[in-house]
């Protein structure tokens, strides 16, 4: 039922009016009448069939019904208010809206009011009589069908919105059990979501809450959220509750417990009673699970799998995942939960199925989860050799009449590359498929026009290769065609007892009826075949509904043609596919209603078509490793520039059989994938493809082949997560390696963290840290923090440690040491063991002096006893007297001045026990006459990793000690072993720390061994670097160097300077490193007293040498000076000093930019520029240390001494930039070159005088001399030529030109070193049409000089007095003599009676005698020849005596006698 609309009509009696008006008005009513009615019924032929297919009838209205007050209101019930009274009302909100409404409805009664002021009783009858029979004509439409069609569309509409939203029951907040003591209040709630709205049911012990629930029960339901409240509980309240929601797509339950506990009172001696806590079932977990599994497209897909016992009331609830995303009941899914199984059944699957699937179970601790991969593989292809089909098909930007459409390219490219793609739409009313494109596409996105508005469509897309076209993807959604912005246009005001007011934009534009121009004409989507423009509608848009046309130009030209020729464009996008290439092009837009047509929007900014996508670049590195007897891994590294890259595509080809096979069809976003189904013990080789839209990559190179066998595995779980140490923002943690590294050394640890309130860990390090200690920083002081840690290898991520406990996070201030950590066991043997530890990061308020060891016995044993009597002071203790076999675990505490620090973390329980192939460090001399260890470790292979040490952590010196491994031996030979090597050396096989051993190399080993080699070798001393060296610090120090082989501690070395031994003195020191061969002799300040010629002698045992430096002369002047250059800008460098010194640039734009760049600044730091002693206050200074100048045009002003000065307090520094002569030169040159570089093309400008052939420049610069040559022949300065330029152009000028004058014109432009040439071909139809344009303005040039013309003319406004004669002559010029005419008002004025007209020598005077009031008006002179004509207008004012002329007029006073 339509809602009556207010109108306000003022009438007055017809009684007032003369009978004839009244008559004539009758009459003139009737007539409306008739009219109306012959109006109505063209519109409903016309539109009838329009008006049934829409869901939102529209109201008709006849022509002269606009004028209806209703149409500048917006609609409101009449039940509600009327307007005066919304608009007056006290109470009502002041809104924006009813402020317009207010002004324009006080305007529009004033104007009413005036109108129908001459209307009456008889008027009212009248309009009675009309509106009925208004009603009459309007009953004719068949309004009932309309209105039964438009319901059963809104019914279908409706019903598809239902489907799409439909839910099974869930309880996203469950019950959760209470404990209360007696007499208290508790409220069980729990949250309900689904669609349809589920049924509510409460369950006490199995037993429905329905009908009179007892006195303290009270059930409410409001936004999903279910309580029951119970007040004052007692023990009968106690036992178990339920919710139940059931709809028609399932339902769900919640449960809890409640329990009520009672209390004894003292002095009223009550007897105590309690409701015992139930031992809670045990829970069903996960008993078989499925595998990866292959399915074909097209066919259904089950997965099962079953719980070892019936499911618990709270375990109802199994959860289906699809890659992460919750999978819910619909009509392609079936999910399916019985007591002891579930399962998930998708019918029809389709490529965007495929993904990792996993099932959820809710468990007491938390709940359990099983994943596999499915692979869906394509299904028969319709043409043999024809590409698979696309997948992941979306549909965005979806308007009245376009939708944007974007995909993936499919893996499978069949016998053949994919050349494009063919794209198909389904109007879902009528159920058949159509092509929306003839031309394939080639990239994976379309913007598809021409549809229908209000419509469901769905779409599909088919590849297409050299074989055919392949299967079509998988429909999309339905999607309804519809405008996005109507909403938005709607604006709903509420008012009190649930009343409100609906006022449309189109109700609040007035009066306007042709549509203003759309604006804002841009480009938001751009390919290399199409352009697609969107804008924005016009405001106010008018009210009827808009389309629009598109006009187009070619940049520049402003030849504008319509774009949409045979569409009718309904929403604010249009795609131009008709561009061509190279082409630059505007568009502008205009609205269109049956009013008419708007003006045009403003133009676009130039739109070219895009350049192609290119398809991405392969992937590298693919590396497959072992998994699993059937699976592989497969790694792989992203191309350097993955824009564009949406994911990969794996193939994999067992070694020999020559055949590839597709593994996935959808792309896969990591760089990782196990690969599942393959068989065991084959060998296989996988490539990778990058995935994009504009298709697919080529495929990588082929990784090694891998042999499919069960492979090594993740590490175990680290431990003994410890806090080392708090600052009070940051945390240092220690935790213990894990018991087994999985049969791969771990290669780095992960840290996750949460607050003491919080449930979710948070990733500490993104990178893998190395060590088994990291500083946690940005902590809240004062919190509590859990930490847990992860292991990896290369097969992956461990499980997690179990959480730590809670740290307080604030600052340590103890005097006590930390505790220390990282405590490691070697050489473990049947009566002693090694320990090995690392200090305490935090060492209290002194340096630690010690260590206390303790042991306990048994694995679970708290009873510590001190392991030695003293301190320890190392880092690690060998442990002897140990019983065989016996259990033991260790702890090390720190002492400091302050006392025992806290202890460590107990090891891992060890058992005292030789394993058997033990075997021990061996130390001899090799052939060579080296002292060696070796160690053999039992089981090792040639890619084990061997780590040597001394005394347990310092690493040997390589420069002292090579390290050899082969097979499972490693040897570890000394170069030159001497007392430096003597100690404890350790050795232990990389990630099987089982396998360690020690040797102590003693004095007497070292001499027994060195005795032995003696005769084996007895080299000289070899030099390492390449004689003496001479170096210069940046202090100006001076270091003169040689380096040996590494010498023992028995070398000796003696320097000679000019036949003299010398020594260290406070000015010249001198070193001898004997361990790396290493002299030095070192001169804070050199001077003439150190020249001279330098000898080095050395012996070590038996070896000597000796080396000699010249250090005179030129050397020694070059080393002074630098020496003295170092020092002083050392000196300088202590203040704000240059990093780059004043340079220039020239750019692109041809202006110069002196820049230069300061360093070691604070803020006072001052940077100046002068130019020949003059601040340069137009210079910029960066916060960066940049300082530049600018200089937009150069001339020869800029010659000049620039110099730049940095200073503050510290010191000042200076550059000199000397623009003149040759640097000047080198600029202009520079910028000369700059210049022609941004020449552009020749054009070629017509002129009356000839030929003016230009070419345009950034900047043109007299330095650059620039040539114009005719057919390679030069144009010097003739006659009929003349070159000039400007700051922005250079010409020349060809007068009176000919048909000798066609021909190729050259510009060239010499910027001192190189020539730069632009050319025009003038020849042809270009000098054709050139010439024709020169003669055609030759003509013009000619006709405009002799036409007739006015020379002086006329004042605009002449003021006379009455009855005197006013006298106007005009003076005009032409060849040929130009003919003369006076008018009036635009009417020939002939001499006669008081109008006198002289005309001779080029002049007409006209002469008015006693002029009149009538003789005012419009006077003109109108000139002729046979090349043009001219009118000169004058404004005559004739004023009576006394009154005053126009304050604009020329007065003329004459009188005749």
């Amino acid at each position: 039922m339509q809602r009556p609309i207010v109108s306000f009509q003022v009438f007055c009696p017809l009684s007032s009016l003369p009978e004839e008006r009244a008559a004539e008005i009758l009459a003139m009513a009737t007539k409306i009448v008739t009219q109306r009615c012959q109006e109505e019924q063209m519109h409903q032929m016309s539109h009838g069939m329009q008006m049934s297919s829409q869901i939102k009838k529209r109201k008709f209205k006849s022509s002269d019904e606009t004028a209806s007050l209703s149409e500048f209101y917006p609609i409101i019930p009449g039940d509600v208010m009327s307007v005066k009274e919304i608009l007056t009302g006290p109470k009502f909100p002041r809104h924006r809206t009813w402020e317009v409404l207010r002004e324009t409805l006080s305007n529009d009664e004033l104007h009413e009011r005036d109108q129908w002021t001459m209307f009456g009783n008889e008027v009212e009858k009248l309009e009675i009589g009309v509106i009925r029979n208004q009603r009459v004509v309007r009953e004719r439409v068949d309004r009932f069908a309309l209105r039964r069609e438009a319901e059963r569309k809104a019914s279908l509409h409706k019903k598809y919105i239902e489907d799409l939203s439909m839910k099974a029951p869930d309880f996203p907040i469950p019950l959760r059990p209470h404990m209360v003591w007696a007499g208290m209040d508790v409220k069980l709630s729990c949250s309900v979501q689904g669609c349809p709205n589920p049924s509510i049911t409460w369950y006490k012990d199995d037993v429905p809450l329905r009908g009179a629930l007892p006195w303290n029960y009270k059930l409410t339901q409001k936004f999903g959220l279910n309580v029951l409240e119970i007040r004052r509980c007692s023990a009968e309240d106690a036992g178990e509750y339920k919710v139940v929601a059931k709809s028609s797509l399932g339902e769900a339950t919640s449960s809890a417990r409640l329990i009520v506990n009672s209390h004894e009172g003292a002095e009223a001696k009550l007897k105590r009673s309690w409701t015992p806590i139930p031992v809670p079932e045990p829970d069903a977990q996960l008993a078989s699970t499925f595998p990866p599994t292959f399915v074909k497209e097209g066919d259904n897909l089950v997965l099962q799998c079953s719980f070892t016992s019936a499911l618990l009331p709270f375990q109802q609830d199994v959860t289906w995942y699809r890659d992460g995303r919750v999978l819910r009941q619909s009509s392609h899914v079936e999910l399916q939960t019985s007591q002891l199984s579930a399962s998930l059944t998708l019918k029809r699957v389709h490529k965007e199925h495929e993904g990792l699937y996993s099932v959820r179970l809710r468990t007491w601790d938390g709940s359990v989860e099983h994943s596999a991969y499915i692979y869906v593989k394509d299904g028969p292809a319709v043409v043999v050799g024809a590409p698979g089909s696309p997948l992941q098909l979306e549909c965005s930007d979806v308007n009245r009449d376009y939708v944007f459409l974007s995909w993936i390219p499919p893996s499978a490219d069949g016998a053949a590359a994919v050349q494009g793609y063919f794209i198909e739409r389904c109007d879902v009313g009528v159920g058949k498929w159509e092509r929306c494109n003839n031309v394939i596409q080639k990239e994976c996105h379309y913007p598809v026009m021409g549809l229908k508005e209000n419509t469901m469509y769905q779409f599909r897309v088919c590849a297409v290769n050299q074989a055919g076209m392949g299967r079509p993807s998988k429909p999309t959604d339905p999607v309804l065609t519809s405008d996005p912005l109507e909403p938005s246009r709607t604006t709903v005001i509420k008012l009190e007892r649930g009343r409100e007011i609906v006022i449309t934009k189109d109700q609040l534009e007035g009066q306007i009826r042709v549509p203003f121009p759309p604006t804002d004409v841009r480009v938001c989507d751009l390919s290399d075949t199409y352009a697609v423009l969107s804008w924005t509608e016009p405001d106010p848009r008018g009210r009827e509904p808009l389309t629009y046309f598109v006009e187009r130009s070619l940049t520049g030209k402003e030849s504008w043609h319509l774009a949409s020729m045979d569409m009718t464009v309904l929403s604010t996008r249009f795609a131009a596919f008709d561009q061509r290439k190279g082409e630059s092009y505007i568009y502008r837009v205009r609205s269109i209603n049956k009013y008419g047509i708007s003006e045009p929007s403003l133009p676009s900014e130039p739109v070219s078509l895009g350049q192609p996508l290119g398809v991405p670049a392969k992937p590298h590195s693919v590396l497959s490793i072992r998994d699993t007897n059937s699976s592989v891994l497969l790694q792989w590294k992203e191309p350097k520039i993955t824009e564009g890259i949406v994911g990969y595509y794996l193939y994999c080809s067992e070694v020999g059989s020559g055949q590839w096979k597709t593994i996935n069809n959808k792309p896969i976003t990591k760089t990782r994938f196990t690969v599942d189904g393959l068989k065991t013990n084959k060998e296989y080789v996988f490539r990778v493809k990058s995935v994009g839209l504009a298709g697919n990559s080529v495929y990588s190179d082929e990784s090694p082949a891998v042999r499919v066998k069960s492979a090594i595995y993740v590490p175990s779980r680290p431990s003994a997560i410890t806090l080392l140490n708090c600052s009070g923002r940051e945390m240092m943690i220690g935790w213990r390696a894990p018991a087994n590294h999985g049969g791969d050394p771990v290669r780095g640890y992960y840290l996750d963290q949460r607050e003491k309130s919080q449930s979710i860990w948070r990733e500490i390090n993104i990178k893998p840290t190395k060590e088994r200690v990291y500083e946690v920083t940005g902590l809240q002081e004062g919190s509590f923090y859990q930490f847990r840690v992860f292991a990896a290898n290369i097969v992956g991520l461990g499980d997690a440690s179990e959480p730590s406990e809670l740290f307080l996070c604030e600052r340590w201030t103890m005097p006590e040491p930390g505790c220390p950590y990282d405590l490691e066991l070697r050489e473990v043997r049947r009566n002693s063991l090694v320990l090995l530890w690392a200090e305490p990061l935090y060492k209290g308020q002194s340096e630690i002096s010690g260590y206390i060891v303790e042991i306990s016995e048994g694995a679970e044993s708290e009873d510590w006893t001190p392991v030695t009597s003293e301190p320890v002071t190392e880092t690690h203790l060998k442990v002897s007297g140990l019983q065989a076999g016996q259990t033991y675990r260790l702890r090390v505490s720190a002492i400091n001045a302050a006392g025992v620090g806290m202890p460590s973390v107990a090891s891992e329980p060890v058992e005292a026990q030789t394993k058997a192939g033990t075997k021990e460090i061996e130390i001899g001399v090799d052939n060579d006459g080296f002292i060696f260890l070796s160690f053999e470790a039992p089981g090792g292979t040639d890619k084990d990793v061997f780590k040597w040490s001394k005394n347990y952590g310092k690493a040997i010196d390589a420069g002292r000690a090579r390290l050899e491994n082969k097979n499972n031996r490693s040897v570890l030979t000394f170069t030159d072993a001497s007392e430096q090597d003597l100690g404890l050396y350790t050795v232990e096989l990389h990630g099987n720390p089982d396998a360690s051993s020690s040797f102590t190399f003693t004095a007497e080993d070292l001499e027994r061994l060195t005795e032995l080699s003696w005769h084996i070798r007895n080299p000289l001393i070899a030099l390492k670097s390449e004689g003496w060296q001479v170096d210069v610090s940046e202090q100006g120090n001076v270091r003169l160097w040689l380096q040996t082989e590494p010498l023992s501690s028995a070398a000796v070395l003696r320097l000679i300077l000019n036949d003299r031994e010398i020594s260290s003195t406070p000015t010249r020191k001198i070193n001898f490193d004997k361990a790396n061969g290493l002299v030095e002799i070192l001169f804070d300040e050199i001077s003439r007293d150190d020249e001279g010629s330098y000898t080095a002698q050395l012996k070590d045992g038996r070896a000597k040498n000796q080396f000699t430096l010249v250090f005179v002369d030129k050397k020694f002047q070059e080393t002074l000076a630098k020496s003295q250059a170092n020092r002083r800008n050392w000196k300088r460098k202590a203040g704000p000093h240059f990093e780059e010194y004043l340079s220039w640039t020239v750019t692109s734009d041809c202006e110069m930019i002196m820049k230069c760049k300061v360093t070691n600044v604070s803020k006072d730091t001052r940077v100046k520029w002068f130019k020949d002693g003059m601040e340069l206050p137009q210079a910029v200074y960066e916060p960066t240390g940049v300082s530049t100048f600018t200089v937009p045009q150069v001339t020869r002003k800029e010659l000049g001494v620039y110099k730049v000065v940095v200073s503050d307090n510290r010191g000042e520094d200076e550059s000199v930039l000397e623009l003149i002569d040759d640097e000047f030169e080198r600029l202009m040159k520079q910028l000369s070159k700059q210049c022609a570089l941004s020449a552009g093309p020749v054009n070629i400008q017509c002129t009356a005088q000839g030929f003016k052939l230009y070419c345009s420049l950034k900047y043109y610069l007299s330095y650059m001399k620039t040539s114009w040559y005719f057919k390679e022949k030069r144009i010097d300065l003739e006659e009929r030529t003349k070159p000039g330029s400007s700051m922005q152009k250079v010409w020349i000028e060809i007068f009176n030109p000919t048909e000798n004058d066609k021909g190729k014109y050259t510009l060239e432009m010499f910027d001192g070193q190189e020539t730069h040439k632009r050319f025009l071909d003038l020849s042809g139809q270009a000098f054709a049409d050139a010439l024709l344009e020169y003669q055609r303005l030759k003509q013009v040039e000619f006709a405009e000089k002799n036409r007739a013309r006015v020379t002086k003319g006329l004042p605009d406004v002449v003021a006379i007095m009455e009855n005197k004669s006013l006298c106007l002559t005009c003076f005009a010029d032409g060849d040929p003599v130009p003919e003369m005419f006076w008018l009036k008002n635009d009417r020939e004025i002939i001499s006669a009676g008081q109008y006198n007209i002289k005309n001779e020598n080029k002049s007409s005077t006209l002469t008015i005698n006693h002029v009149t009031m009538e003789d005012s008006g419009n006077y003109s002179i109108f000139v002729r020849n046979k090349h043009g004509s001219q009118t000169v207008i004058v404004t005559v004012s004739v004023y009576k005596h006394g009154e005053k002329p126009r304050t604009d007029a020329v007065q003329i006073n004459i009188e005749l006698v």
